[in-house]
């Protein structure tokens, strides 16, 4: 194909861009083209762009990670499974914030609720080592795909401790049901139910709800007992009965 030869310079910068933008249309290419220096005219490079076919429909939608399916079993004491989770929401002016939230399973006890504009992976370990320090730490975390749960530094913070990572499924947040029903309670009573102005009074409001949800209120799946209660009569139930001298 004597247009091949013609145009070999054209068309090993055209793959070479395409290859790595894949998403670009080719008025971008052409301005990519001549900022690295290649004055061809734009008529020149549709030709080849055409003649390469580059001007049809591309697929190039990026496949979903495969997880298996782990069954959503719950162990009656605590630090077995936690869960984690993000939400968001705005504030009066308009400023969006995110909430993590780390859930116990077995006992149903909320450890954390972080909230900020911005919490990447290494906020995420920063929660975790605090809630850590005073709690101990799970056999097993629950989560989903997010990038800042599948990040390099929070996968190797766990490895580092042990801690097996369950992911559920794509597009299945039933499989995390335990932290997708407390956030459901969460938005209801707390984010849907205050007209925050600041970050100061969604950290506070939360901070005092989180407390009355392990400690004061009743749980309907803990025998209508609050979470601290119910982890307490486990701990009492399943520890060595003292023997008097």
């Amino acid at each position: 194909m004597d247009w091949a030869r013609r145009d070999a310079l054209v068309i090993a910068a055209l793959t070479t861009l395409v290859a790595a933008k894949s998403r670009w249309g080719f008025w971008k290419c052409v301005d990519r083209l001549r900022l690295d220096g290649h004055g061809w005219n734009h008529k020149r490079v549709w030709r080849v762009y055409c003649q390469l076919r580059l001007n049809l429909p591309r697929r190039t939608k990026k496949r979903l990670l495969t997880r298996p399916a782990h069954p959503l079993v719950v162990l009656p004491q605590p630090n077995a499974v936690w869960a984690l989770d993000f939400m968001s929401d705005t504030l009066y002016g308009g400023r969006r914030f995110r909430t993590f939230n780390v859930l116990d399973e077995g006992v149903r006890e909320v450890l954390a609720i972080e909230v900020d504009t911005s919490l990447p992976a290494e906020r995420v370990v920063r929660v975790l080592d605090q809630v850590v320090a005073w709690r101990g730490q799970p056999h097993a975390i629950r989560l989903d795909n997010g990038p800042e749960l599948i990040a390099d530094c929070f996968a190797s913070w766990c490895a580092d401790r042990g801690i097996a990572l369950r992911y559920i499924q794509p597009g299945k947040p039933n499989q995390n049901a335990f932290i997708e029903r407390f956030n459901r309670t969460y938005r209801y009573e707390v984010l849907d139910a205050y007209v925050f102005e600041s970050l100061e009074q969604v950290q506070e409001i939360s901070a005092q709800w989180m407390q009355e949800y392990n400690e004061e209120r009743p749980h309907d799946a803990l025998a209508r007992v609050p979470p601290a209660t119910y982890r307490a009569q486990i701990t009492a139930r399943n520890s060595p009965l003292k023997v008097s001298p």
